[in-house]
């Protein structure tokens, strides 16, 4: 049986002394899954990944990474086994797309060097793959929101780590970029073999490309497992304050629609 690559333990995270974003919540995350991430707003789902990617540090429990601590990691060698996608990212220095791509290799890369071939190489077909070498030569800051968000995925495949963290790398796209960008991600788990965890709001999104569905509500981890199971009428309704209906194929849910009314409750809006 395969081991988890990521194990979380007893995590909890508290902003200084409030009161805490999430609690005693525990999860293991396995190599060749694309997991999704979801929970309504303010439910802590970009703290959890903050926690994963060390930017967040002040946790208690454990996080235990392809064996290691997490804490017991140098930055480079996290930064060798995870890449990161910002939900957004803004920088006052006019780099060139295809240099901001070519960052990805930096963790490879010695303090003194210029990146190789090689890693040139990774970059641009890094950025064949995302579908934006139109771009290459085009400043980073002059380019759109969704065009930014399609370099930092770029950016975190030519990184060519066992796992990728996302969190909500669609919110800014259309909805062509959005179904390439899950078509991609959903390919390099099946074809590579990598771990990719990503904070995601649309139900029919999970449904489609998730293995794996996790539901953060109100501190905890309520539900886990496959989407076509996980995501139904009750969990949606209680997470969300939406109402559907499920559209169902062979025995598992497939989509659901959202019906004309929802549940009235700031519970939901926060």
């Amino acid at each position: 049986m395969q081991n988890p690559f990521i194990t979380a333990e007893h995590l909890t995270f508290s902003y200084e002394e409030g009161k805490p974003v999430f609690e005693d919540i525990s999860f293991s995350l396995k190599t060749g899954k694309l997991y999704a991430l979801m929970g309504g707003n303010g439910s802590g789902k970009t703290t959890v990944l903050r926690c994963l990617t060390r930017l967040l540090p002040g946790y208690s429990g454990a996080i235990t990474m392809n064996g290691s601590p997490l804490r017991s990691l140098t930055r480079r060698e996290t930064s060798r086994l995870m890449s990161i996608v910002p939900q957004e990212h803004t920088t006052i220095f006019p780099y060139l797309v295809k240099n901001m791509v070519l960052m990805g290799r930096a963790p490879y890369v010695n303090t003194f060097d210029s990146p190789g071939k090689k890693d040139r190489d990774l970059a641009r077909q890094a950025m064949e793959d995302v579908g934006i070498m139109p771009l290459s030569d085009k400043l980073y800051t002059r380019i759109s929101g969704g065009e930014r968000q399609l370099v930092l995925i770029a950016r975190a495949l030519t990184q060519s780590t066992p796992v990728m963290v996302l969190d909500e790398p669609t919110s800014h796209l259309d909805f062509r970029n959005q179904i390439l960008i899950l078509s991609l991600l959903k390919r390099l788990v099946q074809d590579r073999g990598i771990l990719a965890i990503i904070a995601i709001h649309d139900p029919n999104h999970a449904l489609h490309f998730a293995d794996e569905v996790m539901i953060l509500n109100k501190g905890r981890i309520t539900k886990s497992g496959p989407p076509g199971i996980v995501l139904n009428q009750k969990t949606i309704q209680d997470v969300y304050g939406v109402e559907v209906e499920e559209i169902r194929r062979e025995g598992n849910i497939r989509g659901v629609i959202p019906l004309n009314h929802t549940h009235s409750s700031t519970e939901h809006t926060s």
